[in-house]
């Protein structure tokens, strides 16, 4: 009987053996955009010291709201102001081709402690080329931001200096110059800024080879510039944020929260 019992036991080992070991169930690698996408504050109560009666779809229905700050937003508090709904921010670094901005170098690294996703903007000049401008910018914005950089063109109507208004075409070649440096340099195709008289005059919406950050404060960017695509809209000069004293321009980002992302990282145009 004893035999008997140890030959089972024996038998029992050995399939025991031979059978092989359970799969481990797979784990699923965690989705940082997920993670990101959780931490977005959308649609934010801004105030606004100049609201405007919105005929259609107004800014409160677009979930990323962001700003655009400069010298004269002075000291901003960055964490406040990500909390009350600055999902990015573009700060002012260079115009033309011998000024920059003061405030850039802290307002830049005030965002990137505060986990606010930013970009720099360049303000145009007529009376310098394109190439020197673009140096002048890659001079002194670093890379490794998280937005594309921003062209800014507008008539420089109020300038002592550079009153020119060149016509389209030139203006639309300058422009693929800058954009073209800016994004053999940074890797990434730079926005371009403009207002509604410039789009006009100058058929800047032409150059298809780029996104448009529009300016329009009393109407839907469909009603004042029909036809046009844009990825940002200023939708104010004169919003209201925690963290920011005084006035400050705000915009939107043209879609949902989960797009704002995979642009951002330019996983889309």
């Amino acid at each position: 009987m004893r035999s008997l019992l140890l030959l089972s036991v024996f038998l029992t080992l050995m399939a025991a053996c031979g059978r092989r070991a359970p799969e481990p169930e797979p784990v699923a690698a965690p989705d940082p955009m997920r993670a990101e996408l959780a931490q977005l504050v959308t649609y934010p109560k801004f105030g606004d010291a100049d609201p405007h009666p919105w005929d259609g779809r107004a800014p409160h229905s677009y979930p990323i709201h962001g700003i655009d700050v400069s010298r004269w937003q002075g000291n901003i508090d960055w964490p406040t102001a990500r909390a009350a709904g600055v999902n990015f921010a573009y700060i002012k670094a260079t115009e033309g081709g011998d000024v920059a901005d003061p405030k850039f170098a802290e307002h830049r690294r005030g965002a990137q402690a505060a986990g606010v996703p930013w970009g720099a903007y360049h303000y145009y000049y007529f009376c310098r080329p394109a190439a020197e401008q673009a140096r002048w910018f890659i001079r002194h914005v670093p890379r490794g931001a998280d937005l594309p950089h921003v062209l800014d063109m507008e008539w420089t109507h109020r300038s002592r200096t550079c009153p020119l208004r060149p016509e389209g075409a030139k203006v639309r070649a300058e422009a693929r110059k800058f954009l073209d440096i800016l994004e053999a340099h940074y890797g990434r195709r730079p926005i371009i800024y403009t207002t509604v008289d410039f789009y006009r005059d100058t058929g800047i919406g032409q150059l298809r080879d780029a996104e448009f950050w529009l300016r329009s404060v009393a109407g839907h960017p469909r009603q004042v510039y029909p036809g046009a695509y844009w990825t940002f809209w200023q939708y104010t000069g004169t919003g209201l944020i925690p963290g920011i004293e005084g006035k400050v321009d705000i915009n939107v980002f043209r879609s949902a929260p989960d797009i704002w992302l995979r642009w951002k990282a330019g996983l889309i145009g």
